[in-house]
């Protein structure tokens, strides 16, 4: 592929992306011929290893640790991809934390519990958009995608924390879907139990376990849901679906609905 085709593909930022759900977007876009942004938090390894994966599949990858819940940090992000690609036409908010605590121990969390969740799910991910509007509006009609949770639509997930965070993403995204069209779309992805590593360290192996297996036995289609799920969806809400903004997509296998007798 030559300079000016390389210099014309479209670029998609991917915050969290070093595992699980960011890591399958950020290659899905890279198979799509899109140019991506790797983002991590701590450990280098795994986002190189992302990185690897998504130039495999054709893309001009940049790398960049950066913590969302730092307006700094957010703010230098898109100052590098400015820098480098000098655009940004999709941004997928999936950086995201929590705390596994019972629903019903709720001495298990105090107010540092929620400003640390809230910090991150929803203050992170709007000075993330924030920082990347300039170079959205670059290019109409861009698209960010917030990751969300089933949680915050059936009060169920790692805790009350955590749902209520996610509550107020889908609030902040409806909001922002008024606040930024015409020119930026704004949607998020509501997944329910999503097979990851992370999942499983969270839960333990045993908790984990019978967590899908009884997922399974609810959901109407019997399956949990798998980090390419997620990234389909957040390919099309991203690159396409030019005329859904302001949405939250379930995407549950069905739990909502149960299964039928």
């Amino acid at each position: 592929m030559g300079e000016a085709a390389k210099a014309d593909r479209k670029v998609c930022v991917v915050t969290g992306s070093s595992s699980g759900i960011g890591a399958a977007t950020a290659r899905r876009y890279a198979q799509e011929g899109w140019n991506v942004v790797v983002n991590y938090s701590r450990d280098p390894v795994p986002a190189e290893a992302v990185a690897e994966q998504c130039r495999a599949r054709g893309a001009e990858v940049l790398v960049v640790k950066a913590d969302i819940s730092s307006d700094d940090d957010c703010r230098r992000l898109a100052a590098e991809v400015q820098a480098r690609f000098g655009r940004a036409d999709a941004l997928v908010n999936n950086a995201g934390t929590t705390k596994f605590v019972a629903m019903r121990n709720l001495d298990g969390l105090d107010a540092q519990d929620f400003h640390d969740i809230y910090a991150v799910n929803v203050v992170g991910t709007f000075q993330m958009i924030r920082a990347l509007v300039p170079l959205l509006k670059l290019h109409p009609v861009t698209g960010i995608v917030n990751i969300s949770s089933v949680a915050s639509l059936m009060g169920r997930g790692s805790s009350i924390a955590y749902m209520a965070s996610k509550g107020g993403l889908n609030a902040m995204t409806v909001g922002l879907a008024r606040a930024l069209g015409p020119e930026i779309r704004v949607n998020a992805i509501a997944p329910g139990l999503v097979e990851t590593p992370w999942l499983q360290q969270g839960l333990g192996a045993e908790r984990y376990a019978a967590s899908v297996q009884g997922y399974k036995a609810v959901s109407a289609l019997a399956d949990v849901i798998q980090p390419e799920d997620v990234a389909d969806a957040a390919w099309w809400l991203g690159a396409g679906a030019a005329k859904t903004t302001g949405e939250i997509l379930l995407l549950d296998a069905g739990l909502r609905i149960t299964r039928g007798e």
